[in-house]
């Protein structure tokens, strides 16, 4: 079996150098949401705007937090809760909420903070560049680059899956277009990460097997990207390393603090792995299904892994052969071709063994409806670009129909 190696090779200098973008700090391990009043203090905030998701709000860490930051002398603006999968609308309504907050107080917001899943935590970042610069939403979702870094911003994740804490994206539903769409800058990684597992011990089984999902996909397409190098290549196999051997005992059981730690650095460094490299089709064709049947986006990533996984397999065997051994399967010894096969094969196990859906129709999803699909997919032209095997029309709606 052969070992895959980085992209970034000194015998191609024409090659485009491998750009390692991150937060700004991080700090992990159990309870460090209450070194957060600290941390925070070299940026001394005076009006901080707290993001939640929903099932943030109705939880515990806000009723310890608040009046800690209020202790240590910051206000504290907390916004109604981001709904997941958020739509454009959704967003400019919790910005006039931000503006209004700022007014209220007759002092400005100066840091935003974002607690959640990644859709708390999306809506979190662009908030922060929203409230800095003179630039709408519209704007950026229809290609203005982000003019600048915003407002200085923390972020907390609570589900182990989207890595949107050390990514430089942030994804918006726009209905009309039936769509997500992703503005991407590096101006939009945080200044302050803290993965504290023990946000994510009341995750239900089925959030727990999505998300965890969703970050073992970051990790596999980056690694296999056309933009992979030798930073995705190091973070996605370590991100696989420890999905792997942990999700499992995260859905069976969501108290285990080990496994929680683990899924979690898993899910921040394939966040990371997509800050050097990027996903490929797998994301491209989640997309569609998110913003047409408001699939969520760890089950449509889920659900179409195994069969973008045995089609990107072709010409990629070394890629997948290295990703079979960080799973942890027995494949020593095997040809590159068998452990490739081997990996696709886990993959599917693991979606049985997770109770995740896996057909389309299940989710209300017909025939006729797989030409709107592809349509929509082969939009997202930032994606499929990057896939490792080349994918038109007719691959896209061969795997669409295969979920079917």
């Amino acid at each position: 079996m052969s070992t895959v190696m980085s992209t970034v090779n000194a015998s191609n200098p024409a090659a485009a150098p491998a750009i390692l973008h991150q937060a700004g700090r991080v700090v992990a391990g159990a309870g460090c949401l209450q070194r957060l009043p600290e941390l925070l203090a070299g940026w001394r905030p005076r009006h901080l705007l707290l993001v939640v998701g929903r099932h943030v709000a109705a939880d515990s860490p806000l009723s310890a937090l608040i009046p800690a930051l209020e202790a240590a002398g910051t206000r504290v603006s907390l916004l109604p809760p981001v709904p997941p999968e958020p739509l454009e609308s959704d967003v400019d309504g919790l910005l006039a909420a931000a503006q209004s907050a700022a007014e209220a107080a007759s002092q400005p917001i100066d840091f935003v903070a974002g607690i959640g899943g990644g859709s708390a935590i999306d809506v979190a970042k662009v908030l922060a560049v929203l409230l800095a610069h003179p630039v709408s939403l519209r704007a950026l979702l229809s290609g203005t680059p982000v003019p600048g870094r915003g407002l200085p911003t923390a972020m907390v994740p609570t589900t182990a899956g989207t890595g949107a804490e050390a990514t430089p994206n942030s994804i918006i539903l726009v209905p009309q277009d039936a769509l997500k769409i992703g503005i991407v800058s590096p101006h939009l990684l945080p200044d302050l990460v803290l993965l504290d597992p023990l946000l994510t011990l009341s995750l239900p089984a089925e959030v727990t097997a999505h998300t965890g999902i969703d970050a073992l996909c970051h990790a596999i397409e980056c690694v296999t990207s056309k933009k992979g190098n030798t930073f995705s290549t190091l973070y996605g196999l370590e991100a696989i390393r420890l999905i792997g051997r942990s999700i499992r005992r995260a859905f069976a059981n969501g108290q285990d603090v080990d496994a929680r730690q683990d899924m979690l650095l898993g899910s921040y460094y394939g966040g990371v792995c997509i800050a050097t490299s990027s996903t490929t089709a797998v994301h491209a064709l989640a997309y569609p299904l998110g913003g047409r049947f408001r699939v969520p986006h760890g089950l449509s990533n889920a659900m179409l892994l195994p069969t973008v996984m045995a089609y990107n397999r072709v010409g990629n065997e070394a890629a997948f052969a290295a990703m079979a051994a960080a799973l942890g399967l027995p494949v020593q010894g095997q040809s590159d071709a068998d452990a490739a096969d081997a990996f696709v094969a886990a993959l599917r196990q693991l979606n049985a063994d997770l109770g995740i859906t896996t057909r389309l129709r299940d989710l209300g999803v017909v025939e006729a409806d797989l030409d709107a699909l592809v349509a929509g997919a082969a939009k997202v032209t930032r994606l499929l670009d990057n896939n490792p095997r080349p994918m038109d029309h007719a691959a896209m709606r061969a795997i669409y129909a295969d979920v079917l």
